[in-house]
């Protein structure tokens, strides 16, 4: 007689902490330091109990000094440790961009592979909760553009879980990035979505496949993170209309899945692509190119959807009017057809 075994659903935040708690049990190696990751248990609660579980020895909060900590933790990795660092929002790279690139990216490639760098940076991107220009950034592109580091962006819960097992168990750096809308917090309420079903036993996500949320004939949305869920929020009112979109969730964008994404705009013929980050020089653009090299005789009509070339307002109205929402979706699907 088959067992039958419980589902259970899982905020992302939830998922993200088993995956770490239980690589911490398998692996005295695997430790976690950040600001406000200990006693606070991240600010969006990204290691909230860890600190019961483990102790100081291994779960750390630091001081606001991310150039000490990241290059500590580029450290530790190439000592043998597999450290996880917190860098709480993605926009403070810029303080540690040395140990980031230079070191955390580089320092195999620069040993001749004599070291590597088993580390995993976490850190949450993206805005719509008007937290303004300095913390509300998505920059997925920044890191996808420099060689060296993996990059990986999960859009539900069952995704951050076995994707994260897989950046902790990678010998190579990967940036880990997490956006705060998606985590279930409740000051911050989630869509409808990211909270799904998580196996309770330990499993991995292969990086460099992207997974089809929805299966359509007519247009291929390319997306991830938060407008995975917008985008299949626009497909279900097209629906009713009669137009049947694809949704691809990039998942990770280095390693990046270009099978999946030419297969697609081969069969609909339509792209249309969807990101947090800034339009110039970003993802929307990289993904156009890719399909342009592979299946140009088959794209027959492309849209790009981004956050334009300026700073994230503080106010809310501004904030919403620049990102893009399942209503503008929906509409550069339709115009498209």
């Amino acid at each position: 007689m088959t067992q039958q075994v419980a589902e259970r659903e899982l905020t992302m935040s939830r998922a993200m902490v088993e995956a770490i708690k239980q690589e911490m049990e398998a692996n005295e190696e695997v430790f976690v330091m950040g600001e406000d990751i200990a006693d606070y248990g991240g600010i969006f609660s990204s290691t909230t109990g860890l600190l019961d579980e483990f102790g100081r020895d291994r779960v750390m909060d630091v001081p606001i000094s991310e150039t000490a900590f990241i290059g500590a933790a580029v450290g530790a990795a190439q000592a043998g440790m597999r450290p996880i660092a917190e860098l709480m929002f993605v926009d403070f790279f810029g303080v540690a961009m040395d140990q980031i690139y230079n070191q955390m990216a580089k320092n195999t490639y620069m040993s001749g592979g004599a070291v590597s760098v088993p580390m995993v940076l976490m850190t949450a991107v993206g805005g719509t909760y008007s937290d303004a220009g300095q913390h509300s950034q998505t920059l997925y592109g920044t890191f996808a553009h420099l060689p060296g580091m993996k990059v990986v962006v999960p859009s539900n819960a069952y995704d951050a879980k076995g994707l994260m097992h897989s950046a902790i168990r990678d010998d190579d750096p990967v940036v880990f990035m997490f956006h705060k809308r998606l985590m279930g917090l409740g000051w911050m309420p989630s869509p409808e979505g990211p909270k799904n079903n998580v196996p309770e036993e330990p499993y991995t996500i292969p990086f460099g496949q992207a997974d089809i949320k929805r299966e359509g004939a007519d247009a291929t949305v390319v997306t991830l993170g938060l407008h995975v869920h917008r985008a299949c929020e626009a497909a279900r009112e097209l629906a009713d209309e009669g137009i049947e979109t694809e949704i691809i969730d990039l998942r990770t964008l280095v390693p990046f899945d270009t099978k999946t994404v030419v297969d697609s705009v081969r069969k609909t013929g339509r792209l249309i692509v969807v990101d947090e980050d800034y339009r110039s020089f970003g993802l929307t653009g990289e993904v156009v190119a890719r399909v342009a090299e592979h299946a140009l005789d088959d794209l027959e009509e492309v849209r790009r959807l981004a956050i334009p070339d300026v700073p994230i307002p503080y106010a809310r109205p501004l904030e919403t009017a620049l990102n893009p929402s399942a209503k503008q979706i929906a509409d550069a699907i339709r115009d498209t057809q």
